[in-house]
């Protein structure tokens, strides 16, 4: 197992904090002697228990090094300056890692006392109550930090359920196959094995007919040729029955996937797509899911729309969402390069704009069958 400093799903995030480790280091240069000494010590066991926090997440540990970085904070706030209580922001963060209630609320109470309690004592210590400049200096941010944590808390929960949804997608999309394939073996021995049983037993009486009566064995033969179309009819019937998903049909799935994330849904638009041919139906029912998916995991929106309008010669959808919008340096990620993919086999095209959120367009054309003569 190869050594890292911070687990690699995190990405560039934890190095970040690290900047602010330099304003207690800076401050330590005013002290001296034992006190700078133990003052260093700190600030290095504060860095380990930063680092430690991230590796020990869900496990006992992940408390104990809390506790540590909460203890250091409140001995730098009473003991060396005031300033440091804004070292607060760093088990602030880890405090919104808990995923049980008790947790987080010992967390976030172990977090008020440390930030509140070292002005007490200032103030007993001096005297003297803060000043309205000072109280304007901290007091906004002693607010944020206070409540920074429930963001936090509601980030890794929306997280959470992203990532089971993802896993409750996949368990649908399989057993939706498995019962495709109870389904299609279910009607092809139905429909295949009496007709096949059939001409097995026709052409045994055939064989032996050939020598004795001819005629007859003539009649069976074509007696099996009218039964084996028959069957291919059967089978032609049966493929037929196994079409892919409808727009319609992936407009619900639509539905149902934005409603378990908690986000509301609104559908404008066409309700008939029977003009619309079966295969191109499938290629833009994938592409309004995948369209939903994306709003779900990437967006943060709370509302998403869903238009779709039939013209004499194309069909226009148009997916709106009220969330963060489209980055410009990452317009099109690994989904949205499959949906060109697809839209490509039916000459279709799509486009990607910002409007108070993203808006994903997409243009397919209608293909009019000419009548055949009578």
């Amino acid at each position: 197992m190869k050594w890292s400093v911070f687990p690699r799903k995190f990405g560039f995030f934890p190095y970040i904090f690290l900047v602010y480790i330099s304003f207690p280091a800076l401050y330590l240069t005013r002290e001296s002697g034992v006190k700078q000494l133990i003052g260093y010590g700190m600030v290095l066991l504060f860095l380990v228990s930063y680092r430690q926090l991230y590796f020990s997440m869900g496990k006992r540990k992940f408390t104990y090094w809390l506790a540590v970085q909460l203890a250091i904070v409140f001995i730098f706030s009473v003991f060396y300056d005031l300033n440091h209580i804004f070292l607060g922001f760093f088990p602030a963060n880890f405090i919104g890692w808990y995923r049980d209630k008790r947790g987080f609320k010992r967390g976030l109470i172990s977090l008020t006392i440390v930030e509140i309690l070292p002005f007490i004592i200032h103030v007993i210590r001096t005297k003297t109550f803060l000043t309205p400049s000072e109280l304007f200096y901290f007091v906004p941010f002693l607010i944020i930090m206070l409540i920074s944590p429930f963001g936090v808390r509601s980030m890794n929960r929306r997280m959470e359920l992203e990532k089971e949804l993802d896993q409750a997608n996949q368990t649908i999309e399989e057993l939706v196959k498995r019962e495709e394939r109870v389904r299609i073996a279910r009607d092809l021995h139905d429909t295949l094995g009496h007709t096949l049983s059939l001409l097995t037993l026709k052409s045994q009486l055939v064989q032996r007919l050939t020598a004795v009566d001819p005629e007859r064995a003539r009649i069976e033969a074509k007696e099996m040729e009218v039964t084996s179309r028959a069957a291919l009819k059967q089978v032609r019937e049966l493929v037929t029955d196994m079409r892919a998903a409808t727009i319609e049909e992936e407009l619900l799935q639509v539905q149902q996937i934005l409603n378990t994330a908690g986000i509301t849904y609104q559908y404008d638009g066409a309700a008939d797509f029977s003009r619309i041919s079966p295969f191109t139906q499938n290629i833009v029912g994938m592409c309004v899911r995948e369209a939903a998916t994306n709003v779900v995991k990437h967006s943060r929106a709370t509302h998403c729309s869903i238009s779709i309008k039939l013209f004499s010669e194309k069909m226009n959808i148009v997916i709106r969402d009220d969330g963060m919008g489209v980055r410009n340096n990452h317009p099109f990620g690994n989904g949205l390069r499959g949906m060109e993919e697809r839209l490509a086999l039916v000459d279709g095209v799509l486009a990607l704009s910002n409007h108070n959120g993203a808006v994903l367009e997409i243009n397919v054309p209608i293909i009019i069958k000419a009548e055949a003569p009578a």
